[in-house]
Protein backbone atom coordinates (compact mmCIF):
# COMPACT_ATOMS: atom_id res chain seq x y z
CA UNK A 1 0.00 0.00 0.00
CA UNK A 2 1.23 3.67 -1.12
CA UNK A 3 1.64 5.44 1.93
CA UNK A 4 -0.70 8.14 2.57
CA UNK A 5 0.04 11.83 2.26
CA UNK A 6 0.58 14.26 5.04
CA UNK A 7 -3.33 15.20 5.35
CA UNK A 8 -4.65 11.99 4.85
CA UNK A 9 -2.28 10.85 7.84
CA UNK A 10 -3.30 13.72 9.98
CA UNK A 11 -6.96 12.92 9.30
CA UNK A 12 -6.72 9.39 9.93
CA UNK A 13 -4.30 9.65 13.35
CA UNK A 14 -7.35 12.38 14.95
CA UNK A 15 -9.83 9.24 13.75
CA UNK A 16 -7.97 6.68 15.41
CA UNK A 17 -7.11 8.98 18.28
CA UNK A 18 -10.72 10.12 18.36
CA UNK A 19 -12.06 6.77 18.41
CA UNK A 20 -9.50 5.28 21.01
CA UNK A 21 -11.06 7.79 23.46
CA UNK A 22 -14.54 7.42 22.54
CA UNK A 23 -14.53 3.70 23.13
CA UNK A 24 -11.82 3.17 25.92
CA UNK A 25 -12.85 6.59 28.58
CA UNK A 26 -15.90 5.14 29.80
CA UNK A 27 -17.31 8.49 31.27
CA UNK A 28 -19.77 9.75 28.40
CA UNK A 29 -22.40 7.92 29.58
CA UNK A 30 -24.28 4.82 29.07
CA UNK A 31 -25.00 5.40 24.75
CA UNK A 32 -21.73 5.42 23.89
CA UNK A 33 -20.20 2.59 25.93
CA UNK A 34 -19.23 0.66 22.61
CA UNK A 35 -16.14 -1.95 23.09
CA UNK A 36 -13.04 -0.93 23.43
CA UNK A 37 -11.32 -0.41 19.98
CA UNK A 38 -8.01 0.04 21.21
CA UNK A 39 -6.61 -3.22 20.08
CA UNK A 40 -8.20 -2.90 16.50
CA UNK A 41 -6.91 0.85 16.55
CA UNK A 42 -3.26 -0.51 16.91
CA UNK A 43 -3.15 -3.08 14.35
CA UNK A 44 -5.07 -0.37 11.86
CA UNK A 45 -2.41 2.12 13.02
CA UNK A 46 0.32 0.04 11.91
CA UNK A 47 -1.90 -0.91 8.75
CA UNK A 48 -2.32 2.55 7.51
CA UNK A 49 0.23 4.83 9.63
CA UNK A 50 3.02 2.75 10.01
CA UNK A 51 5.18 5.23 12.05
CA UNK A 52 7.12 4.09 15.28
CA UNK A 53 6.42 7.11 16.93
CA UNK A 54 2.58 6.67 16.35
CA UNK A 55 2.59 3.26 17.75
CA UNK A 56 4.90 4.93 20.81
CA UNK A 57 2.13 8.09 20.81
CA UNK A 58 -0.84 5.57 20.92
CA UNK A 59 0.96 3.88 23.46
CA UNK A 60 1.15 6.61 25.67
CA UNK A 61 -2.82 7.98 24.86
CA UNK A 62 -3.60 4.76 26.02
CA UNK A 63 -1.63 5.05 28.78
CA UNK A 64 -3.48 8.74 30.04
CA UNK A 65 -6.61 7.42 29.28
CA UNK A 66 -6.51 4.60 32.01
CA UNK A 67 -5.17 7.08 34.13
CA UNK A 68 -7.83 9.96 33.86
CA UNK A 69 -10.20 6.94 34.14
CA UNK A 70 -9.13 5.40 37.29
CA UNK A 71 -8.34 8.50 39.02
CA UNK A 72 -11.09 10.44 38.23
CA UNK A 73 -14.41 8.44 36.53
CA UNK A 74 -14.01 6.12 38.75
CA UNK A 75 -13.09 3.17 36.84
CA UNK A 76 -11.71 0.25 38.95
CA UNK A 77 -7.60 -0.21 39.19
CA UNK A 78 -8.15 -4.19 39.32
CA UNK A 79 -6.13 -4.39 36.00
CA UNK A 80 -3.72 -2.19 36.96
CA UNK A 81 -0.71 -4.55 38.38
CA UNK A 82 2.65 -5.66 36.88
CA UNK A 83 0.66 -7.17 34.15
CA UNK A 84 0.12 -3.76 32.80
CA UNK A 85 3.46 -3.63 31.70
CA UNK A 86 2.49 -6.42 29.32
CA UNK A 87 0.08 -4.11 27.37
CA UNK A 88 2.56 -2.37 25.11
CA UNK A 89 4.19 -5.64 23.85
CA UNK A 90 0.20 -6.81 23.31
CA UNK A 91 -0.44 -3.20 21.53
CA UNK A 92 3.08 -4.05 19.42
CA UNK A 93 2.13 -7.47 17.78
CA UNK A 94 -0.95 -5.94 16.67
CA UNK A 95 0.91 -2.55 15.08
CA UNK A 96 3.86 -4.61 14.04
CA UNK A 97 1.44 -7.36 12.28
CA UNK A 98 -0.40 -4.55 10.78
CA UNK A 99 3.28 -2.52 9.85
CA UNK A 100 4.68 -5.87 8.41
CA UNK A 101 1.14 -6.46 6.30
CA UNK A 102 0.74 -2.66 5.12
CA UNK A 103 3.41 -3.53 1.45
CA UNK A 104 0.99 -6.56 0.35
CA UNK A 105 -2.15 -3.88 0.78
CA UNK A 106 -4.08 -3.22 -2.47
CA UNK A 107 -7.68 -2.97 -3.71
CA UNK A 108 -8.07 -6.46 -3.97
CA UNK A 109 -10.86 -8.33 -2.27
CA UNK A 110 -8.50 -10.92 -1.26
CA UNK A 111 -5.86 -8.34 0.03
CA UNK A 112 -8.45 -7.09 2.29
CA UNK A 113 -8.86 -10.26 3.32
CA UNK A 114 -5.38 -11.22 3.87
CA UNK A 115 -4.83 -8.00 6.12
CA UNK A 116 -7.86 -9.89 8.05
CA UNK A 117 -6.47 -12.86 8.38
CA UNK A 118 -3.31 -10.86 9.70
CA UNK A 119 -5.84 -9.08 12.03
CA UNK A 120 -7.15 -12.74 12.95
CA UNK A 121 -3.56 -14.30 13.96
CA UNK A 122 -2.53 -10.73 15.74
CA UNK A 123 -5.74 -10.63 18.08
CA UNK A 124 -5.25 -14.08 19.16
CA UNK A 125 -1.32 -13.82 19.98
CA UNK A 126 -2.23 -10.23 21.70
CA UNK A 127 -4.63 -11.20 23.74
CA UNK A 128 -2.86 -14.28 24.99
CA UNK A 129 0.59 -11.51 26.01
CA UNK A 130 -2.26 -9.15 27.86
CA UNK A 131 -4.39 -12.17 29.51
CA UNK A 132 -1.43 -14.09 30.02
CA UNK A 133 0.63 -11.70 31.82
CA UNK A 134 -2.39 -10.80 34.02
CA UNK A 135 -3.24 -14.13 34.77
CA UNK A 136 0.42 -14.88 35.97
CA UNK A 137 1.88 -11.93 36.96
CA UNK A 138 -1.26 -10.00 38.41
CA UNK A 139 -1.50 -11.62 41.66
CA UNK A 140 -5.00 -11.47 41.50
CA UNK A 141 -5.29 -15.66 41.66
CA UNK A 142 -3.46 -17.39 44.62
CA UNK A 143 -2.65 -20.63 43.21
CA UNK A 144 -2.99 -19.75 39.37
CA UNK A 145 -1.93 -23.09 36.93
CA UNK A 146 -2.30 -23.75 33.48
CA UNK A 147 -5.90 -25.63 33.69
CA UNK A 148 -7.47 -21.95 35.23
CA UNK A 149 -5.63 -20.15 32.84
CA UNK A 150 -6.78 -22.29 29.66
CA UNK A 151 -10.89 -21.85 31.28
CA UNK A 152 -9.82 -17.69 31.46
CA UNK A 153 -8.09 -18.06 28.01
CA UNK A 154 -11.68 -19.73 26.40
CA UNK A 155 -14.15 -17.65 28.27
CA UNK A 156 -12.35 -14.21 27.45
CA UNK A 157 -10.54 -15.22 24.47
CA UNK A 158 -13.03 -15.30 21.91
CA UNK A 159 -15.09 -11.99 23.32
CA UNK A 160 -11.71 -9.76 22.65
CA UNK A 161 -10.82 -10.70 19.55
CA UNK A 162 -14.75 -10.61 18.25
CA UNK A 163 -14.71 -7.42 19.19
CA UNK A 164 -11.45 -6.64 17.89
CA UNK A 165 -12.30 -7.84 14.76
CA UNK A 166 -15.28 -6.00 14.62
CA UNK A 167 -13.53 -2.71 14.54
CA UNK A 168 -11.01 -4.46 11.75
CA UNK A 169 -13.48 -5.72 9.70
CA UNK A 170 -15.70 -2.06 9.80
CA UNK A 171 -12.44 -0.52 8.91
CA UNK A 172 -11.60 -2.70 6.37
CA UNK A 173 -15.18 -2.63 4.61
CA UNK A 174 -14.59 1.43 4.63
CA UNK A 175 -11.42 0.91 2.87
CA UNK A 176 -13.21 -0.73 0.20
CA UNK A 177 -16.10 1.44 -0.18
CA UNK A 178 -13.85 4.66 -0.23
CA UNK A 179 -11.18 3.23 -2.78
CA UNK A 180 -14.16 2.07 -4.66
CA UNK A 181 -15.42 5.48 -4.34
CA UNK A 182 -11.84 7.21 -5.40
CA UNK A 183 -11.71 4.60 -8.38
CA UNK A 184 -15.46 5.86 -9.86
CA UNK A 185 -14.41 9.38 -9.40
CA UNK A 186 -10.81 9.25 -11.63
CA UNK A 187 -13.49 7.39 -13.91
CA UNK A 188 -15.49 10.10 -14.51
CA UNK A 189 -13.14 12.66 -14.48
CA UNK A 190 -11.20 11.24 -17.53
Amino acid sequence: MKALSGSRFNALWLLLVAVMIATRFKHFGDLLHLPDASMALFFLGGLYLCRHWTFVAMVLLAVALDWISISYAGVSDFCVTLAYSFLPLAYAVLWYAGRWYAPRMNQSALSLLGAFGVAVLAAVASFAISNGSFYWLGGRYAQPHMSEYFARLWQWGPLFVRSTLSYVALALVLHAVIVRLALAMQQKEA
